[in-house]
């Protein structure tokens, strides 16, 4: 059997983190299975499931990524992950995408919005674009249960959004790779 572990990992972005970081795993026989890495104002920020030998120890697996994290100034969490697997959500993929003024609750508000009709949130992605008067944008990737029409999900988020004063549209996403 394998162990899996959840690898996180934030510090100033800088070429050679995904390198050292993933050498690192690589050499003690651990296997990258999801991940997600990106640049947030500057910082470089990555979560990794990762699977590794059935003898590793989430202790060892931090100590082998210190040297790495010391190196490319990164701070580092291993947590052990339950190996049962949740029941996976069916139903459709949709394609969220907010705009507007940036004021505090957009997230939380959009996102109690989905969750009341029962659609789960797979991605989201936030940016401030612009100069002066910047516009918040937020993508979400969500699955839409079965059981929930397309239009009880687009008036339910139409108007979250306006209680917001943000803009939204929502769509079946289209068939891609990830």
């Amino acid at each position: 059997m394998t162990r899996h572990f959840a690898v996180s990992a934030v510090g100033g972005d800088r070429p050679g983190i995904v390198s050292g970081v993933t050498a690192a795993l690589a050499d003690i026989g651990c296997n990258l299975e999801d991940t997600s890495m990106t640049v947030l104002r500057g910082r470089f920020a990555m979560v990794l499931l990762v699977a590794g030998p059935d003898a590793l120890e989430s202790d060892v697996l931090a100590a082998a990524l210190q040297p790495p994290a010391a190196g490319l100034g990164l701070a580092v969490w291993v947590h052990d992950v339950d190996e049962s697997v949740p029941e996976r959500l069916v139903g459709d993929s949709w394609t969220v995408s907010i705009h507007g003024a940036d004021r505090p609750g957009i997230v939380s508000h959009i996102s109690a919005a989905l969750a009341e009709v029962g659609v789960n949130i797979v991605d989201l992605s936030t940016r401030l674009v612009g100069g002066d008067r910047p516009v918040y944008a937020m993508l979400l990737e969500v699955v839409v249960p079965d059981r929930v029409p397309g239009a009880v999900l687009t008036e339910r988020l139409e108007a979250a959004a306006a209680e917001m004063g943000v803009t939204v549209s929502a769509h079946p996403s289209g068939a891609d790779i990830l």
